[in-house]
Formats: C-alpha cells, structure tokens, sequence
C-alpha cells in the first residue's frame, strides 16, 4: 500500500473559480487520506475570506498559513517564496502545488535547488490573462519561462489553456496533463425553476470581462412568444455594478432587470429559466458547468474552453461582444424551448462524464504520484 502524500497547495485570493477548484480539491485528497495545507494571501481578505477558509480547516490537516502576496508585483514576491520553501521543510511536504499565476511562482521559486517537494502548477488562466506586450505581462512571462525547469508538471484545465500558453508564452518544456474541472454527485440534482422566475438569470462578477453590457443590450428587444417584454435576473458583484446600473436605466431595463447580489450559483439558477453567461474571455467556467448540471439551458459565448464544455453543441455558441448575435441566441431561446431542452440533454450527458470531481481528483491523485517517483 502506497503512504498517503503531504500536499501544500499555494493560491493567492480565496475567491471564483481558483479557489473552488483548491476548495474541491482539498476534501478530495483528504477523503482520500492525504494531508493538505493551504497557503494563502495575508495583504488582502474580508470576513467572507475567512469564512470561505474556516470551511476548509477542517480537511486541511498541514493548516491554513497566510503570507503577502501583493497582486501584481510587490516586496512580498522578494518574501513569501523563502516563506514557503520554509514551511515545506518544516512540515515534510511532498508536493508543492501552486494555483493561478501568483501561487505558481511561489510554488516553484521555493523549490529551486531541491529535489523535494516536486512541484506543479495550474494556471487557472491567471498569467494566461495578461497581454504580452503590457509590462506585467513581460515580467510574468519571462517568469514563467525561465521556471519550467523548476516545474515537475503544468495541469491545464482544458486544451484551450494549453495552446494559449504555448501561444504566449512558450511550448512547456516539462510534461503537461488536460484535467477538467469537476462537479460533485449532488450538483447533478436539476434545480426547478421558481413560478415566478424570469426569462433568463446570469451569474457572475459585475464586470465588462464578464460581457454584462452587452448582456443588458441584448436584452432590449428581447419578448415572450406572447408579446411580453423578457426578463432577467443577474447575481452578482462587482467593480462595475454601478455603472451596469446606470446603462440598466439609461436603456429602460429598470422594471426588466433585478440585480440580486451575490449568491451561490444554485440557490439563483431557479429564479431562471435559461442561463445566460456572455463572457469576453474564460479559462473553464464552472458556472457553465453548474447551470448545465442543474440542466438550464445555456446561451454562452465561444470563449476559452467553453466549446469543449459544448463539444457536440458548438454551433449554438455566440461571438463575444457581439449583442445582436446575442439578441438572436436569446430570442431563440424564447422562441423554441423545446430545441434548447434537448441541446441541454446532450450536453448534460457530457459533463457528468467527462466533468465529475472524482475523475479530477483521481487525475491530479495519480499525477502527483507519478512525478513524485521521477522526481
């Protein structure tokens, strides 16, 4: 019987998607029988990020350990990575596993000059995000490609992650593995949508990243089969809440559009009937994910890896940006439902194949192994 592993996993901010997937993550290997700690930012947290971290204490038998991890770039990149080449020592580690671009370089600066802990890196799209010709960019990439020889394996969440990194970056030099986020048993339970629910509900941060504003101008001439003007629900928060209000009421949306807050994604996909997510750019959305497991319809954007969520429903993807190929997504949503019902059930299929949290776990268990062996 192989001994159970030390695992530390490395991020930075305790929010979206990233942290779900440490989140999940961590109760998988520990269910598994591993110990996991957690390495975390100590410049930037709110009573929502301690809650969020309280709720993993107790499957993060190496502890909770926070440390400065400015944003961009700050005197705690000169820090922090000493901070948990220590840490790894003292507790035994065995893997260092850095998460997002911040938690990536930690990870694999505190491993320079030793052969354990191996460490792996997931982008989580992160670096991914920042242009090649800005001047973070150019740092963080040069970073990047000069700590591959530092990296036992990048884990991409989809094929779309990998080919922008080779794109932008540089063909990895180390091995790389495809292992797509998953989703629990239980979010595969469809979520019954409210008597009073609008046409359509979008979850995610307020932010123009997110396409909110064409979203919002889609929506204007937007009706019902029966001449009703249609509706939507959007959770959420954000740095540009207000001024979506402001274009909300600029439009006449006022009494179409109710700005809920920010919930989890199941406890709102009921006050809808379609789940609309236009974002600009992604890496894998989870939300994607959850509304097609809790079987909504979706309308989305060809973005990131999106299509390989929609292998098999492709065509129906719309442009980013473009509001009226929206508009004309959305109307058919109204028009048909019976189409974007049985669209949902081919994909439903998919991903509870090819997205479970066991088949992730399992993936990223059995790849720490083998690096581990080779390292």
């Amino acid at each position: 019987m192989t001994p159970p592993l030390r695992i530390l996993q490395v991020m930075r901010a305790p929010v979206g998607g990233l942290f779900r997937h440490v989140a999940d993550l961590t109760r998988g290997l520990a269910a598994r029988g591993h110990s996991v700690g957690l390495v975390v930012d100590s410049l930037a947290g709110d009573a929502q990020t301690e809650k969020r971290l309280d709720g993993l204490r107790e499957f993060a038998d190496l502890g909770v350990h926070a440390m400065p991890m400015p944003r961009v770039l700050g005197r705690g990149d000169l820090i922090t990575p000493f901070k948990v080449r220590r840490l790894a020592r003292e507790l035994s580690v065995d893997i260092l596993h850095g998460h997002g671009a911040k938690g990536g370089f930690y990870a694999r600066l505190a491993h320079i000059g030793r052969k354990r802990p191996v460490a792996l890196y997931t982008p989580h799209g992160g670096v991914l995000h920042f242009s090649a010709r800005s001047r973070s960019g150019k740092a963080f990439h040069w970073l990047e490609r000069r700590l591959l020889g530092e990296t036992a394996a990048i884990i991409f969440e989809s094929s779309f992650a990998r080919d922008t990194y080779s794109r932008l970056i540089t063909a990895p030099t180390c091995r790389t593995e495809i292992i797509y986020n998953g989703l629990d048993a239980g979010e595969f339970e469809p979520v019954t949508a409210a008597d009073d629910a609008a046409d359509f509900v979008f979850v995610g941060e307020l932010r123009e990243l997110k396409g909110i504003f064409t979203l919002v101008e889609a929506l204007v001439e937007l009706k019902r089969p029966y001449g009703m003007p249609a509706t939507l629900v959007m959770a959420g928060d954000g740095p540009q809440r207000h001024e979506l209000q402001e274009r909300i009421e600029a439009l006449g949306l006022t009494d179409r559009v109710m700005l809920v807050g920010s919930q989890p994604a199941r406890a709102v996909f009921g006050r809808g009937r379609v789940a609309v997510l236009p974002s600009l750019a992604e890496s894998l959305p989870y939300v994607v994910l959850e509304a097609t497991a809790a079987q909504l319809p979706v309308v989305t954007t060809c973005v990131g890896g999106i299509p390989e969520i929609f292998a098999g429903t492709a065509e129906t993807l719309v442009a980013p940006g473009d509001a009226a190929a929206l508009a004309a997504s959305m109307q058919a949503a109204l028009d048909r439902p019976d189409l974007m019902q049985a669209e949902m059930q081919t994909r439903l299929k998919r991903v509870a194949s090819e997205f479970s949290l066991d088949t992730m776990v399992g993936r990223i268990e059995a790849l720490y192994r083998d690096v581990q062996g080779k390292g």
